[in-house]
């Protein structure tokens, strides 16, 4: 029988089945707070479950807008481990990643107050992983020969055109010559 704050089983509601008794030992929410062992589920946060991270309506807006001005692209090529662009313009060597402005840290529109709650640690980890993500996968794509262009969410938002023109100006610019 459980008690009050407590869960059973496997968290986030895995449907898998694990082995021995072990695996179903009761937790308590304010143990695995006090911990540091794993994200807390708070009504705040039930926003943010299940986000896209791929197709977003920034991508997909942006993607429209470069295949009007008549550049063709991939989606989603993995270029080396870890770098996975939103758009591949193979042919013109540009890598286009299209970067969430809470989850990438926008400086007009990221996250400028420090986190609070169960989970601010987390967070605050997960934020710089993200980063430092973006830094790797930016290096990976120009040491495969690309260049790259990030784009914020909210300039998508504000001016598609203008995005896609950036896009453009960059895939128009001469290849650097290789030698």
């Amino acid at each position: 029988m459980r008690g009050p704050g407590e869960l059973t089983g496997c968290l986030g509601g895995c449907r898998l089945r694990h082995p021995g008794p072990a695996s179903l030992a009761p937790v308590t929410l304010a143990a695995m707070a006090g911990s540091g062992g794993g994200w807390v589920s708070t009504e705040r946060g039930a926003h943010l479950r299940g986000r896209a991270s791929r197709d977003t309506a920034p991508e997909v807006q942006l993607r429209r807008a470069v295949h009007a001005l008549g550049l063709r692209f991939r989606l989603q090529r993995r270029l080396a481990p870890g770098c996975r662009p939103d758009l591949l313009l193979v042919g013109r060597r540009v890598a286009v990643f299209v970067d969430g402005c809470f989850w990438h840290g926008c400086p007009a529109h990221g996250r400028s107050r420090p986190w609070t709650g169960p989970n601010a640690l987390l967070w605050e980890q997960k934020m710089a992983r993200n980063k430092e993500r973006d830094v790797r996968s930016s290096a990976l794509a120009e040491q495969a020969g690309y260049r790259v262009l990030r784009v914020w969410e909210c300039e998508v938002q504000a001016e598609v055109e203008q995005a896609a023109a950036r896009v453009a100006r960059v895939a128009s610019a001469p290849l650097p010559v290789s030698g």
